[in-house]
């Protein structure tokens, strides 16, 4: 579902991602960990289509961003750490807007949108400009507009910004039942209790490199621990601790 071969993308003398190998199976939730500039936001954006790797291919679901991108997009949902919305639509009027972009019809924009704005607890601000909602309304109506037209491929860059508790357990409920009903979700995320509570798999990036990716249990072996995901993480990116041999890491597939 999700294919990253060999992805380099530089600025300059910055390497920001380096040789980062990836792939996702269907219905799989990986989180994507790493300090800051460790080049995690930077591989969304060449997944999203709004980047350009400077070597190396990316694909979802088979088509290669550069050379079948509308295909590529058509099967892929893309929420960033600040989503944009038009201020001056309500959250009807904006998924709606999403819903013809992609083509749907208007039955199905109705029904899905309608479930969507039951299951994200907005009703209550479906008619309102969404200039005055709160932060976490936007955050919510952004996640419930990406996922209208179904997208096989789900990424997302810290999901849980800005949310209530309570909301923040609606989003991680729906997005793991939507990853066990065939969607495959790929989150960059800080939090670590996000990604120890619903990911399948964990990459951890570090300088632009992918320096490890297993299952939490997979992870902790691999950082000589055996305490939480957060005493791993901090294994193997602090210290000056380098990108391991991608040869003879066990962890790394």
């Amino acid at each position: 579902m999700i294919e990253l071969l060999a992805l380099v993308k530089k600025f300059g003398d910055i390497v920001a991602v380096n040789n980062l190998s990836l792939t996702l199976a269907p219905g799989e939730f990986f989180a994507l960990l790493g300090p800051n500039a460790a080049g995690k936001t930077t591989t969304l954006k060449i997944l999203a289509g709004l980047m350009k790797p400077t070597s190396g291919r990316a694909r979802i679901c088979g088509f290669d961003l550069e050379t079948h991108p509308l295909e590529a997009r058509q099967r892929l949902a893309f929420v960033p750490d600040f989503p944009f919305l038009y201020d001056k639509l309500t959250p009807w009027e904006f998924m709606r807007f999403v819903g013809q972009l992609f083509q749907m019809e208007d039955f199905r924009i109705k029904h899905s949108g309608h479930e969507l704005i039951r299951r994200f607890h907005l009703e209550e601000f479906a008619a309102r400009p969404i200039e005055s909602l709160s932060h976490g309304t936007r955050q919510r109506v952004a996640i419930a507009s990406a996922l209208l037209h179904d997208p096989e491929v789900f990424v997302i860059d810290e999901p849980m910004v800005g949310l209530d508790p309570q909301h923040a357990r609606v989003v991680k409920d729906i997005l793991k039942e939507r990853s066990r009903a065939g969607m495959s979700v790929l989150v960059s995320t800080h939090q670590l209790g996000v990604a120890e509570e619903l990911a399948d798999r964990i990459g951890i990036m570090h300088q632009g490199r992918l320096v490890a990716v297993g299952t939490l249990e997979e992870l902790r072996r691999h950082g000589g621990t055996s305490g939480p995901l957060e005493s791993a993480f901090l294994a193997l990116t602090l210290n000056g601790n380098s990108p391991p041999d991608t040869q003879t890491s066990p962890a790394l597939l």
